[in-house]
């Protein structure tokens, strides 16, 4: 097992025109697209080293289209994180990233899934409408970690997948307990020969 590269599952979700892709791919490629151009689905593959460990993330960024609905449910159900992104100047995509949130919740049937909240668009602080104390107190709200970031600037780009990631592995370890260590398992085989998986 050693040297084997972890492997994420990171899916993208977020409104119509809140800049999923601009930040996917300014995370991917390092380069910032400007035109709106709607996405139906795009996955990309980036392996980066997060705290010290060599790391493949797989990244689905999907459509915040409403009439791509029916795609999310079987995404929702793969993603191991989400990254929820909405505007800071756009109202709407705030409502709807909550929206998002209680979905992912309601499809992993659980009261808490790795998820980053992501405030979008931070270079457009004049037009604002967003304020940091709602997005926070959301995130409290939903113990999610909360970040605004900037794909045009690459603000904080790459530390929300970073976090994301760190979250994921931390939700991973609690979920399932580590394997025996050489110790335990020497204690357990005077009793008997066997290590109780």
């Amino acid at each position: 097992m050693v040297g084997e590269e972890e492997r994420f599952k990171l899916v993208v979700v977020g409104g119509g025109g809140v800049g999923k892709s601009a930040l996917t791919i300014q995370f991917i490629q390092s380069y910032f697209v400007s035109d709106y151009d709607p996405t139906i689905e795009d996955s990309y593959t980036k392996v980066c080293t997060v705290g010290g460990k060599e790391t493949r993330l797989d990244i689905l960024d999907t459509a915040g289209q409403e009439e791509f609905g029916a795609m999310r449910e079987q995404y929702m159900r793969s993603g191991e994180g989400f990254l929820l992104v909405f505007a800071l100047n756009d109202r709407s995509s705030f409502h709807e990233v909550q929206k998002f949130h209680t979905q992912i919740l309601r499809v992993k049937d659980r009261d808490d899934f790795p998820m980053v909240l992501v405030g979008n668009k931070a270079d457009l602080e004049q037009h604002r409408v967003i304020s940091r104390e709602d997005a926070q107190a959301f995130a409290r709200e939903n113990s999610i970690h909360y970040m605004e970031a900037s794909a045009k600037n690459r603000y904080n780009v790459d530390e929300a997948f970073m976090e994301l990631v760190k979250i994921i592995r931390r939700f991973q370890e609690m979920e399932s307990p580590p394997p025996p260590t050489q110790q335990q398992r020497k204690r357990d085989s005077r009793g008997c020969p066997c290590v109780i998986l």
